[in-house]
């Protein structure tokens, strides 16, 4: 099997033993995203939007440095201390995704590292070709 790791400086650095993305063939594993600023590996200032956007920008860093994009992701999954930001999410994820949207699931948990409220991890897929 050929396995590579992924790594940009342009997201936050692994906080444990775990690589930034894995990819295996065609297929990208990206880990699970928090809203960690990359240059100074601190929680975002600001509120529940600006944690989630840092989110989806640290997991764009992730699939731009496996030549990929936001759009290559078929299987995203969200985790939320609070699932009443569900919609905010929502909200969100229309400014980063345009359908066909990715596949997707959002889990309610008790916490996340750092005390943050969300994070996200997901699947990518490259050089796909239309399945008809």
């Amino acid at each position: 099997m050929s396995k590579t790791v992924i790594h940009t400086k342009n997201a936050p650095q692994a906080i444990g033993t775990y690589s930034q993305a894995i990819r295996v063939y065609d297929t990208i594993y990206l880990s699970g995203q928090i809203p960690l600023v990359p240059e100074t590996m601190e929680i975002v200032e600001g509120d529940m939007s600006a944690h989630i956007r840092q989110v989806f920008e640290n997991l764009k860093a992730v699939a731009q440095a496996a030549e990929g994009e936001l759009s290559d992701i078929v299987k995203l999954t969200i985790y939320l201390t609070d699932l009443s930001h569900f919609p905010l999410v929502n909200e969100i994820m229309s400014e980063y995704f345009q359908q066909p949207y990715p596949a997707r699931a959002a889990v309610g948990v008790a916490a996340l590292p750092k005390g943050v409220g969300v994070e996200m991890d997901g699947v990518m897929i490259l050089n796909t070709v239309p399945y008809n």
